[in-house]
């Protein structure tokens, strides 16, 4: 995108149509800075030195004094040589000339070189970045400072148009969780039978949110920062890139980004071990394609198969089901065709929950939903699963919703499958919670009140989503 002086927010468009959408003009002052910044000059020794590093060149002069490198600098702006501290024997120090003083830094070397976060294949790359970042430091302080107040990211007129369509679309495809007291039937001799009633209170309003996944990023060639419009300086690692959407910032900006991120399919390598909301929304769906899909099978053709979900398929087989979802998504085919045992499909859905980075039940309501099983009284302790299962991530309270309503239909064939809610708790508890320290004994103690939790979430499903 070419550079403009221009550092006003002109030139955006927020047509509702994609094809009107204009890009922003980009803010070149720092560009501008760089091209000015000092030029790396190396100090060459005069002599060879015996003792120099063989990942060192000519800038390497020994053990001498920081007085004597001052000297050796003093002649031109970006000079720069490498000495053996004099104090310290065997490490290294970098010095460098700018704003007419010396500076000097311990230099490291592990493979590549550096002084701070960022590692470059040679001394001369470092350099030159150095001097880059402290030239522009130095004369744009105060605009740094500043260049985030005017975020050109909420003036975008794709990143609005493409959050509009994606609220839209999963605000009508889902069904709303309701909020419900328990309390006995006073009518009902048995203490054992409820009821439910419902209670006027706020629904939790959909929200698919998702945090951008940043990692440091090198690139090449000028890019500019997708939030403030400014150049990204430096030589390498000069901002972060999403891995899920591919939006590319300043470090200091990614702070800043909403929480908005729309994961690009093409930059989705693989469905298992994907996180759930990033899955669903690279998908355009509420719930990731996998859980649907073999349900969907499940149902179809294995609701009366004897030890459903407790009985084991090859796990080779299974492993194939993994490996056609991460390569074809949902033109996987898992018809019976292709895996005529009900198991194997049985066997990847669980796969793919137990494999999920955040389970389903995640780490930070895990020890809400293991207090709520400890609670004697059975109304308050449904009470209590109910609040929590409020507090989940919409695309993991929709695939949990999905898979109980599920399991429940599984139950009605017992006399078929000889699969109740007790023993469905058993197999789905620690695959949908697991506790966020994996400590053995923590594991081994929980495992009762794991079982409880999905237990009563099959046999409540009908009140408790």
């Amino acid at each position: 995108m070419a550079a403009s002086s221009n550092s006003s927010l002109s030139g955006s468009s927020l047509s509702s149509d994609p094809e009107d959408y204009q890009p922003p003009i980009w803010k070149s002052y720092l560009y501008q800075l760089q091209q000015e910044a000092p030029r790396p000059k190396r100090m060459t020794c005069p002599q060879e030195m015996e003792s120099r590093p063989k990942y060192y060149g000519r800038e390497f002069h020994g053990r001498i004094s920081r007085e004597y490198a001052d000297e050796l600098l003093a002649t031109a702006e970006g000079a720069y040589l490498i000495r053996e501290s004099q104090r310290q024997p065997g490490t290294h120090t970098l010095a460098l000339r700018f704003g007419h003083q010396t500076l000097n830094y311990r230099l490291f070397y592990d493979g590549k070189h550096f002084v701070g976060e960022k590692r470059f294949e040679s001394v001369h790359d470092l350099v030159t970045d150095a001097l880059i970042t402290l030239y522009i430091e130095t004369k744009a302080a105060e605009y740094i400072a500043k260049m985030t107040t005017n975020p050109i990211y909420e003036h975008l007129g794709y990143t609005s148009l493409l959050k509009d369509k994606t609220v839209h679309r999963l605000n009508r495809g889902r069904t709303e969780p309701r909020r419900v007291t328990f309390q006995r039937d006073e009518r009902i001799a048995s203490p054992l039978v409820r009821r439910t009633v419902l209670k006027d209170a706020p629904e939790k309003q959909c929200s698919y949110e998702k945090m951008h996944n940043f990692k440091v990023h090198t690139f090449r060639g000028p890019h500019w920062c997708e939030y403030c419009a400014n150049f990204m300086w430096g030589l390498i690692a000069q901002g972060v890139r999403c891995s899920d959407c591919g939006l590319n910032v300043h470090k200091q900006c990614s702070k800043l980004v909403p929480s908005d991120c729309q994961p690009d399919l093409r930059r989705i390598k693989k469905v298992f071990s994907c996180d759930l909301t990033t899955l669903v929304k690279a998908h355009n769906s509420t719930r990731p394609m996998v859980v649907d899909m073999c349900i969907q099978e499940i149902e179809l053709r294995g609701m009366k198969s004897e030890g459903l979900y407790r009985v084991s398929g090859f796990s080779e087989h299974i492993e194939d089901v993994r490996l056609a979802f991460d390569r074809d998504g949902d033109k996987a085919d898992i018809s019976a065709s292709a895996y005529a045992d009900i198991n194997i499909i049985a066997g990847a859905l669980k796969l793919y929950l137990r494999d999920l980075p955040i389970p389903v039940i995640t780490f930070e309501l895990y020890s809400k939903f293991i207090q709520a099983a400890r609670i004697p009284n059975a109304d308050t302790r449904l009470e209590a699963i109910h609040e929590s299962l409020l507090q989940l991530p919409p695309a993991h309270y929709e695939t949990l919703r999905y898979l109980m309503a599920h399991l429940k239909r599984v139950t009605l064939f017992e006399k078929y499958n000889l699969m109740n809610a007790e023993n469905l708790g058993i197999v789905f508890g620690p695959t949908l919670m697991q506790p966020p320290e994996m400590n053995a004994l923590t594991t081994l103690n929980d495992m009762r009140l794991q079982k409880l939790v999905v237990q009563l979430m099959i046999e409540h499903e009908d009140v408790l989503f």
